[in-house]
């Protein structure tokens, strides 16, 4: 008989009087799963100003998985889904259950005394590429991103994303375009045909704003184009492509197998970002590779947050054939999120490597949680989104376009 989800913990964690807005360094929430048998198996939710929402939630899967045998992971998701009946729409919810599945595979993986990757397919390479995110904190002209990027290409690595559009948000007008072409043209120019450039929207333009700005980019070189609209526009996407030709990427959004096989089947997406702590986790993640496998489309699964939700997107990495890149915040990362495991994977030369150890593979600084247990909603900056890298969404004698003009202090703002 296997062994029971006995204890359920479920940990916030971040820097008191030090957070930011952007959850990839600001706050971040764990899940702790103990069994029966004294195996403990660790899971993770996004936090994007939804921190309470989030907790909340995961308090409610507690009460479906908890005296639960943790290998049933469809029949408890399925007990969760039959309960949760807005769990299709909520991403409070998908993302609640995700650190549940996901521990529940580190529990899995922990009893046989197998990683995770050898329990679902095995392993296909032993590295994986990374593309840098948060790179480019404070960068607003030209010079300081090629700066920037040229410290992050020092480390090893070979592709950049990034989002050059200050306070642009719906529309862009001509100084808009002109900025973004600039900073777009310089890192090309400086930086040449060894490094991919990726260009982040964040899902902020209208169908107008957004064919501008691939028009006026698509003679760079550009790897892919994310979110280039709204998600409500995403139907407006063939129209998209049409005018413009840069391989199109979406994911982070997306909240089920379901609703990517609709995205992939009508042709509007070219690069899929399943995020497996938004959509209900690693079996989900996989699934959803293998229906883009079918059409030929390239995974690259989104990752913002912390090193758990790493090292468990790394054991899907390694081994789906469709494959394509995976991003990666872990050399920008604050202090404590680097020393929060004690091992798991490693990022060297531009590419991750995972430790092959049981479960999803890693080990736990216990001390780092303790010393960084907070309790709150994660830090709000009415002048700069949470979704932007920090200093980069007013631009230099900005008006504010689209935006609130001005900045505020928001360090430890909402924390406990």
């Amino acid at each position: 008989m296997h062994s029971r989800i006995q204890g359920v913990e479920i940990l916030e964690l971040g820097e008191k009087g030090k957070e930011k807005s952007s959850p990839w360094s600001s706050t971040i929430l764990l899940l702790k799963l103990t069994s029966s048998d004294g195996v403990v198996g660790y899971g993770e939710a996004p936090t994007t100003l939804m921190t309470l929402p989030v907790k909340e939630s995961l308090r409610e899967v507690e009460r479906v998985f908890k005296g639960a045998d943790f290998y049933n992971i469809e029949d408890n998701i399925r007990s969760f889904y039959r309960n949760s009946f807005y769990l299709s729409k909520s991403m409070e919810a998908t993302s609640a259950l995700s650190a549940f599945e996901i521990a529940s595979w580190d529990l899995i993986g922990k009893s046989l005394g197998a990683p995770v990757h050898d329990l679902i397919g095995g392993v296909m390479r032993d590295t994986v590429r990374a593309y840098a995110n948060g790179w480019y904190s404070n960068c607003q002209d030209p010079e300081e991103f090629v700066g920037s990027a040229k410290k992050a290409v020092s480390k090893g690595l070979t592709a950049l994303k990034f989002d050059p559009f200050g306070p642009c948000f719906d529309s862009i007008d001509r100084e808009g375009l002109t900025r973004a072409r600039n900073i777009v043209s310089a890192m090309r120019s400086e930086l040449g045909d060894k490094v991919d450039l990726l260009i982040e929207c964040h899902g902020r333009f209208s169908k107008r704003a957004a064919i501008s700005v691939g028009r006026s980019l698509q003679d760079l070189d550009i790897f892919f184009i994310e979110e280039p609209l709204h998600p409500e526009l995403e139907h407006l996407l063939p129209e998209f492509k049409r005018e413009v030709k840069i391989p199109v990427a979406l994911g982070e959004r997306v909240l089920s197998k379901t609703e990517f096989a609709k995205l992939i089947s009508k042709g509007y997406v070219d690069v899929i970002q399943p995020d497996i702590t938004n959509f209900r986790g690693i079996l989900e993640g996989q699934k959803v590779a293998s229906i883009a496998d079918a059409f030929g489309i390239p995974v690259a699964y989104h990752n913002a947050f912390g090193p758990i939700q790493t090292a468990a997107t790394l054991n899907l990495d390694v081994g789906i054939p469709n494959f394509l890149i995976q991003e990666s915040f872990e050399e920008f990362w604050p202090d404590w999120k680097r020393n929060l495991l004690k091992s798991g994977y490693s990022l060297s030369h531009g590419s991750f490597s995972l430790s092959g150890k049981p479960g999803i593979g890693v080990e736990v600084n216990e001390a780092v949680l303790e010393e960084y247990a907070i309790d709150g909603m994660e830090p709000f900056d009415p002048s700069e989104p949470p979704w932007v890298v920090s200093g980069t969404y007013n631009s230099p004698g900005s008006s504010g376009t689209g935006s609130d003009a001005g900045k505020t202090d928001n360090k430890g703002r909402g924390m406990k």
